[in-house]
């Protein structure tokens, strides 16, 4: 009869236990870092929680620094400090671009199955803040879902009904539930989908995360503020990514308000949360087609017939053009080429736009 592994419930499993079999073998214990905090972090083993320092693990690429939700092997009991000595194989992360003018990349959470974007019903949705997150989200490798909180807010079920629809639109091949932490609806849903693995929480400063956190959790756990009234911004009462286990199963990462969602070379992303354009664009009469002013467009076509909303379009060509900044960024040939690129599609569409004026005169 097996046993079952203490760390079973924050999503040990066979391939862990097998990769880790050369770290046993020195003597290391196996772990879940649940915090990180300036050179720290809490790592929960088969004994409990222990605080390890991360020194032997900061390399200079910040895409591998120590993050809430990695597997590590750490010292056995008895030293102090106690050291992070490496960090096993990241199956999913999800990063975003740093706020500064560094061409680096910043990693909110790793091995992480779902994405969960907490999006608030007490003000108007912005539906291109959302396409950011879902791009960053695909790209992680982790199931996007969708979740419009404080849906006790929203006056009537039908309204609601419609803006679940318009997410629908906005999200194609992504979950979208309507929650209320207030009354409890919807929980039960979401707290089924995050039994399955790990889950992050995402969104906004005000977009209710912690309060659905601890619904999820069933009990007060985070710290919660209210909104300010003045604008119906959120205050960050969440200031780390905390790892929680959940009653129903799975864990849970929450994660700090953010205010900025930079891409980070997210194009397979991208073109997911844009998959009907991206079916359009295999349409087009040319393979570069840059759907601005080209015959034969099928992207164009479709948004002068309104099979395509025009705004998704503009959506898709500002955050493609994002990620190809940010990537060139750290390409100085690429970088070359895309302005090349940007030149000759707009003096292309510049002659058409002209050719067509000359057309009605």
């Amino acid at each position: 009869m097996s046993s079952v592994h203490p760390l079973q419930p924050y999503g040990w499993d066979a391939d862990r236990q097998a990769e880790f079999v050369p770290f046993a073998e020195q003597g290391l214990l196996p772990g879940r870092v649940v915090r990180v905090d300036r050179g720290l972090c809490d790592v929960v083993t088969a004994g409990g929680t222990v605080r390890a320092d991360t020194e032997f693990v900061v390399p200079r690429d910040p895409m591998k620094v120590v993050c809430t939700g990695d597997w590590v092997a750490v010292d056995p009991a008895g030293g102090d400090p106690r050291y992070v000595r490496t960090l096993l194989s990241r199956r999913t992360a999800f990063v975003r671009s740093t706020s500064s003018k560094r061409s680096e990349g910043q990693i909110l959470a790793a091995n992480v199955d779902h994405a969960i974007v907490a999006v608030p019903l007490n003000g108007d949705l912005d539906l291109g803040r959302i396409e950011r997150f879902l791009a960053l989200a695909w790209e992680s490798g982790a199931q996007p879902v969708v979740v419009l909180t404080k849906a006790d807010l929203v006056p009537d079920a039908v309204t609601l009904s419609y803006l679940v629809q318009d997410l629908e639109t906005t999200a194609p091949g992504v979950p979208v539930l309507s929650v209320s932490a207030a009354t409890g609806a919807g929980t039960d849903v979401l707290a089924a989908v995050a039994a399955g693995g790990t889950s992050v929480l995402l969104g906004q400063s005000g977009a209710g995360k912690s309060t659905l956190a601890n619904a999820l959790l069933g009990e007060d756990v985070m710290d919660v503020q209210s909104t300010r009234d003045v604008d119906g911004k959120g205050r960050h009462t969440t200031t780390t990514r905390n790892l929680l286990v959940l009653p129903g199963g799975g864990v849970l990462i929450d994660t700090p308000g953010l205010r900025g969602v930079g891409l980070w070379d997210a194009q397979t992303g991208v073109g997911q949360v844009f998959a009907e354009i991206e079916e359009l664009a295999g349409q087009c009469r040319f393979h570069d087609c840059a759907h601005i002013a080209e015959p034969g467009c099928a992207v164009l076509a479709a948004v002068e017939s309104g099979e395509l909303p025009e705004r998704r379009l503009d959506s898709y060509r500002k955050l493609m053009r994002e990620n190809q900044w940010i990537v060139a960024k750290t390409d100085a040939r690429l970088r070359a080429e895309i302005r090349r690129d940007w030149k000759r599609k707009g003096a292309e569409g510049k002659a058409a736009m002209e050719a067509k004026r000359g057309r009605w005169a």
